[in-house]
C-alpha cells in the first residue's frame, strides 16, 4: 500500500488525563518526557479505510484498536470515564467490533482479536 497510516493523534483539553486514560485502558506505554509533554505511543501496525459518512452527519476521525475482548474493554472504558456508543456487533463479512467515546468525546473503534477476515483490511 502506498502512503500507509503510520501515526494517529488524539488531542484534547487535558493531554495528561487523556494519556492516562489510553494507557490504563489499553496497557500502552506513553512517553511524554519531552518539552511539549507530547505522549508518544507505538501500539503496532496500523491499517485504515475511507468511506462516506451518513448524510448530514459531518465528518470524523476514528481509529480502531484490536482487543482480546470487546465487552471487558468497554467495561474498562466506562469505569475510567468513557462511554460505550456502539455495542459489540458482527459486521457482515468483517470483524466483530464496537465503539466508544473517551472522556472528551473522541470516538474510538474496537475490533475483537481474531475476527478480521481476509480482504477486510488486515
Amino acid at each position: 500500500m502506498a502512503n500507509p497510516v503510520v501515526h494517529f493523534e488524539v488531542t484534547g483539553d487535558d493531554g495528561p488525563a487523556l494519556q492516562r486514560f489510553y494507557g490504563d485502558v489499553f496497557g500502552w506505554e506513553i512517553d511524554a518526557g519531552n518539552p511539549m509533554g507530547y505522549g508518544m505511543v507505538q501500539p503496532g501496525p496500523i491499517g485504515g479505510g475511507i468511506s462516506g459518512g451518513a448524510e448530514g452527519g459531518g465528518g470524523w476521525v476514528t481509529w480502531y484498536v484490536e482487543v482480546a475482548n470487546l465487552e471487558s474493554t468497554l467495561a474498562e472504558v466506562e469505569r475510567r470515564g468513557g462511554r460505550s456508543v456502539m455495542p459489540p456487533m458482527d459486521v457482515p463479512g468483517g470483524p466483530r467490533m464496537a465503539q466508544f467515546t473517551d472522556p472528551e468525546g473522541h470516538r474510538i473503534g474496537l475490533v475483537q482479536a481474531g475476527t478480521m477476515r481476509s480482504g477486510s483490511g488486515q
